[in-house]
This record gives C-alpha cells, structure tokens and sequence, in this order.
C-alpha cells in the first residue's frame, strides 16, 4: 500500500528568509577574515594609484617629459638588477599594505568622564544596602573601587545605562521581597526613570542583572491570529519570555511578534479570566479583542455595566447571543447562562452514563463577557434586587467542564464589589495601565520583574497566567468602529473581523438577549 505524504505546514516563509540571512552573515564575516590581507593589499593600491594621479595632475605640463625620463630609467634599473622586480614587487605590496590599513581610530577603552560619574554615584548610592559595619573588607564602601563590584556594563546613545551587572556580599538578604523592591527602585530610580528595567537575581552567584527593556509595539491592529480552537491571544509581549511566535501583517509587511496565549476549555487550568485597569486603560479593547477571537468558534453573552455602548458593533452579530446595558437584560442573560450550564452538565454526564459521546450542542464553546459588573450590583441594591453576580457562581465552578468561560473586566476603585467566586475562580489576571506595586502583587499574585513605569499607552500592562509567570502585556489595537476618534485603518480591522449580521439591532437603549437566540441555544 502506498504510502501517503504527510500534509506541509504552511508558514509566511519568514522564519526561513532570517535563518538565509544569518547564514549569509555568517558566510560573509568568514570570507572577510579569510580575505583581509587581499582587501588590505587592494585598498592600499587603490589608494597609491589615487596618489600617483594627483601627484600628475599637480606637475607642471613642462616637467612632464623630465619626470616620465626618470620614471622610465628607475623601472630600466630595477629590470637589470638581479632580483631587481622580485624586490619591486615586494616593496609595492608592503607599501600597498601599509597604505591600505585601517586608519580608523579605536574605540576608547572604558567609560568616558560622563560614564565613569554615573557609574560612581550608582555605586554610592548602593552602599547603605550593600555594606555593614562589621564586614573587614567590603565590597561596598564610601569612596570605594566601583569596578569591582560592577564587572560589565554598557551605554545607550543617550549616554544612560542599557545593562548593568551589579555583584553584592553574600550576606545580602535577596530571597526578601522587600530587600529586593528597595534595590530596584533605588536602580531605576539612578539608572533613569522613565524605562522598564528587567532585574535577573542571581542568588547563587550574588549577582544582579538590570537589562533596559525596549517599549513593546504599540501599532499592531486586530486581525485573525493563526491559533489552534481554545487558544486566545490577549496581546504581546518581550521575544525572551515565550519560545512561540505569531506572524502578524502590519501594513504591507509581515512580522513575528511572540504573544501572550490564554488556553481555555476542558483541559485548561486557567478558565476563567479578570481584567483590571483605569478608565482609558484599554479594558474595553481587551474584551472586543477576546470576543472577536471567541466567535471564530463559540457563542458570546455581553453585559455592559459601563453602558458607553462600546460593543454596539456587536449587536445582531452571528454567534452574538445579547449585548446587555441594563439591569433587567443582565439579571435575564446571566440567568439564563447559569441554566445552561447547568443543563450542558446534566446532558453530558446523562451521555456518559449511557455510554455515549457528550451531545454537539454541550461542547460547543460559550463565552459570557462581563464588563464592570459591580455597576449593576449598585443598581439591583437600589431596586431590592438580585445581585447579578450570584448567576456567576455555576459557570466560574463548573464552566470548564461545560466548555463556558467567564471573562470579567473591572476597575481598581470597584474590585472590593466583585463576588468571592470571581475572585476565586479567575485564575488567569490581567493589569493594564499604571498600577503600583503593591496593586499588581494584589491582582496578579505575584509582582512583576520589571519596574512599572507612571505614562503608559492604551492596551499596555502585565499578564499573568495562573501560577505562571508576568508577562509584560500589549493589547492589540481593537477600538469600537462606531467611535469618531478611531482611525480608518484600525476601523477597518475590526469591521473585517465582525461576522455578518443574523438580526437587526433593537431601537431602544437596552440591548436585550435575542429570545430567538436564547431559545435556539
């Protein structure tokens, strides 16, 4: 029987054209080193040729004849002479070689006036943390060596410190968070403020690392990510954090740029997600971006505490269960989302029992997007109703098996309003906007490795992934369409994302859940 070819994988060719690059690189570095002594010989005639026509053009007309008759003679000489144009020729090419070498001045050796002044006040201003009484022969003391204890180092343009590694005594506390918060931001503070620093503790080899972090990109649009069903790509992050990366089309060029992946669904440990930030921060983008993504192959349930009407373009969208903005539409959706939950778990586990496989319509995935429910908390108090948070309890515990995921959005002055299942069962967190330290630690579990910095673009904060480690994060730009203020390109991005419209959107200003929808489901 023959054997069939296995299926290629389609890829954008670009990790092949930089693999082509490097090698070429390589190749070139090689035959450079390999022919430097020829390049240097040719330089060097290129040069004495050079030389010799100024040296023409520069002699008077009526000494030209006298000049050539003394030229002609030497080369008549020479000729006679026994090894007469061995020895020419090997003049020539040692005053070839010594013409053609390379003039060009060496980089000084070791930080200039500037430098070593930047060096010694961070030095300095390491002691107190650094040194102790006690301690004969410090490491760190007033007006001490500070090569000793910074072994490599280097500049940006700018003259400020791009990477730093710093020694420090054993006896120095750093498995303290707090012995090591006040090391790094007494660094960020003198290195320059305004960067991402990446600190790397070395506590075997009492080191410490400090890396610049360049800015994460800010201009990639929404578009279709090439995942895998059950995979969302909340945004992007730095190359060093993840060995994956997406090719993305920008303009008419193609990048790879490593993301952030969220993994969802039977097999997941992280199903459930909690977004926090300030308004303006991009939580709202963040939530556009994920329902795009989710209606590739689910169903997507919305309630807008914030009520701007930020996810109209969602409205009477195929897969678009409701869009909620108010009170009476989100008590109905998440009360419905809860019994269908529940219901996906009774058909399921009735399937199991008999032997069979789960029914199409359980495993179908069903996102339920929450956008500031603490809004209609408020609300359903005034009125003496039930919180709407209460419907979260069945799908943040049991939305795994039932292939239904919670995604929940709120600000930092509103968290202490979120129910005790949202806290407990969103398990993958996401920061976006400035947030102190001890906010981040808060949210995400763990503080960052990098110093937060006070100006930070839209969509721009930090990730983190159950008990995984922070990623620095960058949502990709998913504005609302219908906003004035959006440019045409990333309008243009998310229209093409939108799926057709299966109904016409209502007149009134609550945006209800389609019962034929509901029904149907």
């Amino acid at each position: 029987m023959a054997r069939r070819p296995l299926p290629r994988i389609l890829s954008t060719g670009s990790a092949q054209i930089a693999r082509s690059r490097e090698l070429a690189r390589t190749a070139a570095d090689s035959a450079t080193d390999v022919l430097h002594p020829l390049i240097t010989i040719s330089r060097g005639l290129r040069r004495l040729a050079s030389a010799g026509r100024r040296r023409w053009a520069e002699t008077p007309k009526d000494k030209r004849g006298p000049l050539l008759f003394l030229v002609a003679s030497v080369v008549l000489v020479v000729a006679f002479v026994p090894y007469g144009p061995l020895l020419a020729v090997v003049a020539l090419m040692a005053a070839a070689a010594w013409q053609g070498r390379d003039r060009t001045p060496p980089a000084p050796e070791g930080p200039d006036e500037a430098q070593t002044a930047r060096l010694g006040s961070l030095y300095e201003a390491l002691v107190p943390y650094f040194s102790t009484a006690e301690d004969p022969t410090p490491l760190y003391a007033h007006g001490g060596d500070w090569e000793k204890a910074f072994p490599a180092y280097d500049f940006d343009e700018s003259g400020r410190v791009a990477r730093l590694r710093v020694r420090y005594p054993a006896y120095f506390p750093d498995g303290e968070a707090e012995s090591r918060a006040r090391v790094e931001q007494l660094l960020s503070a003198k290195a320059g403020r305004g960067r991402e620093y990446l600190f790397a503790w070395d506590e075997e080899g009492n080191e410490l690392t400090v890396d610049v972090l360049a800015p994460l990109p800010t201009d990639l649009a929404a578009q279709r990510f090439v995942t895998a069903p059950g995979e969302t790509v909340l945004g992007f992050t730095d190359p060093s954090h993840t060995q994956r990366t997406l090719p993305l089309t920008h303009g008419e060029e193609q990048r790879d740029v490593p993301p952030v992946v969220w993994r969802t669904g039977i097999r997941s440990t992280e199903p459930h997600l909690l977004a926090v930030g300030q308004p303006g921060t991009g939580t709202s983008t963040l939530l556009r971006s994920i329902a795009l993504q989710a209606l590739r192959y689910g169903d997507v349930l919305i309630v807008d505490g914030g009520g701007t009407g930020e996810y109209a373009c969602l409205t009477g969208r195929d897969g678009v269960l409701g869009v909620e903005v108010g009170l009476a539409g989100a008590l109905t959706g998440l009360e419905w989302a809860a019994q269908e939950t529940e219901r996906r778990l009774i058909a399921a586990n009735r399937a199991r029992q008999e032997g069979h496989p789960p029914p199409e319509d359980t495993k179908r995935p069903l996102w339920i997007l929450l956008d500031r429910p603490t809004a209609f908390t408020h609300l359903a108090a005034a009125d003496g109703q039930k919180d709407p948070q209460t419907y979260l309890h069945t799908p943040l515990r049991h939305g795994r098996a039932a292939a239904v995921t919670v995604v929940v959005t709120e600000q930092f002055d509103a968290l202490d309003g979120l129910g005790d299942a949202v806290r407990q069962h969103t398990r993958a967190r996401v920061v976006l906007g400035p947030a102190s330290p001890h906010q981040l630690a808060a949210v995400l579990g763990a503080p960052p490795h990098t110093t937060p910095v006070d100006h930070m673009p839209p969509g721009r904060g930090y990730a983190r992934l159950g008990t995984g480690p922070v990623h620095r994060l960058q949502v990709p730009a998913t504005p609302d369409p219908y906003d004035d203020a959006t440019s045409d390109a990333d309008r243009q991005a998310v229209l093409d994302l939108l799926p057709p419209r299966s109904a016409p959107p209502l007149d009134d200003d609550t945006v209800s859940v389609e019962t034929v929808s509901l029904e149907k489901a």
